[in-house]
């Protein structure tokens, strides 16, 4: 995710939505678009964010976004506390991405356009109208689906809390090579889940911000990248135990608000495609982990986490598409042989030790992998 989108909400198509997803019948027919069969469109530009409707029914709800303007923009639907309900990043001046969001509970929900991919955005009401059968209600193998990814989600928390708490130990002790050999292996554990964790509008940007990011006033810069400056450019400071010990509580504050996780199909595949994004925006540029370095781990993690919320839909997958599944293996795999390359031990080549080809190859196995991940969350509503 853009850093500076951070403070707004995180990155997040899989969001926690245990206040929102709770059991209900269905009072309205499942729609997209505003009801009609079509998309609802957004023309987004630098300074508006129009929106062919404010209202639809509950159920499948797709937005095609234009942006229409000079800057690079996002679009965002929240529900209520900021909370994602789906998001698309990325998307270029003269582009169009589509957004497939289920959204089963009536209620105000909020759209916004995010152009140059920064501040709250461009925000409007947007109101959807009676309910809808969740598709995990309906489809056996679909709550399968989600069933099996919760618990990847919940077998990746119980292995970040213990080793986070192992690294702000680390760091607590003045131990700094010990610290820095953790600072990657915690992060993977995040990394994996990132969709998830950042639905968190309020913890993410403590635990994951940047130094540069937009902040409220009076909110600093604490989480990894604090303690990783710390390590890699300034050396420990007066306050860097206690921002450990923040660091912490904040992964503990988030394992337990992940035990009422509860996911829906287009969510997991909106956020297989999410962490993708992460790694053309973030890892490839060097920018996530500017003081260490350590991008190439943060980038296999989101790859990782990509496959296993398309692995958990495969079996839908292979019922409405069968041509697809086999073209994600083959792009997840060479993706995969291409990090293989940078391997260093247990861990990967710094991401100073790359060459611009290196990254060229890079963006292109990403771009090429992104393209059949893009189409799991139409193929899953099919």
């Amino acid at each position: 995710m853009s850093p500076v989108t951070r403070t707004a909400a995180g990155l997040a198509s899989l969001t926690v939505a245990a206040a929102l997803l709770a059991g209900c019948t269905s009072t309205a027919p499942t729609a997209q678009g505003a009801g009609d069969g079509g998309p609802i469109t957004v023309n987004a530009t630098d300074t508006a964010c129009e929106i062919s409707t404010a209202q639809a029914p509950a159920g499948t709800l797709t937005f095609r976004i234009t942006n229409a303007g000079s800057k690079v923009t996002e679009f965002y639907l929240y529900a209520t506390g900021d909370r994602i309900m789906g998001e698309v990043e990325n998307i270029g001046p003269g582009l169009s991405r589509d957004l497939i969001v289920e959204v089963p509970d009536g209620g105000t929900y909020t759209t916004a356009c995010k152009p140059g991919m920064s501040g709250d955005g461009i925000r409007a009401p947007f109101s959807v109208t009676g309910s809808a059968q969740r598709a995990t209600d309906a489809n056996a193998q679909l709550a399968a689906a989600t069933a099996g990814y919760k618990r990847y989600v919940d077998s990746q928390v119980g292995a970040l809390v213990p080793k986070t708490q192992e690294f702000a130990d680390a760091v607590k002790a003045g131990e700094v090579e010990k610290a820095k050999a953790l600072f990657p292996v915690a992060r993977t554990y995040w990394e994996r889940i990132e969709p998830v964790a950042e639905s968190f509008g309020d913890i993410d940007p403590r635990i994951d911000g940047r130094e540069d990011d937009e902040r409220d006033p009076g909110v600093g810069f604490t989480g990894y990248h604090r303690l990783e400056k710390d390590l890699w450019v300034t050396g420990l400071q007066p306050d860097s135990a206690a921002i450990a010990d923040r660091l912490t509580a904040d992964i503990t504050d988030l394992a337990a608000r992940t035990r009422t996780v509860e996911l829906t199909p287009v969510q997991l595949a909106n956020g297989a495609k999410e962490l993708l994004d992460e790694v053309a925006t973030g890892k490839i540029t060097g920018e996530e982990d500017r003081y260490s370095h350590t991008d190439l781990w943060d980038f296999a993690a989101n790859v990782e986490g990509s496959r296993a919320a398309v692995a958990a839909l495969r079996p839908t997958i292979d019922a409405n598409d069968p041509a697809l599944g086999p073209v994600l293996d083959q792009r997840f795999e060479a993706v995969e042989r291409l990090l293989q390359g940078y391997r260093v031990g247990d861990g990967y080549r710094l991401y100073t030790q790359l060459t611009p080809a290196d990254t060229r190859a890079m963006t292109a196995a990403v771009d090429a992998l992104s393209e059949p991940v893009s189409k799991v969350a139409g193929t899953v509503t099919a």
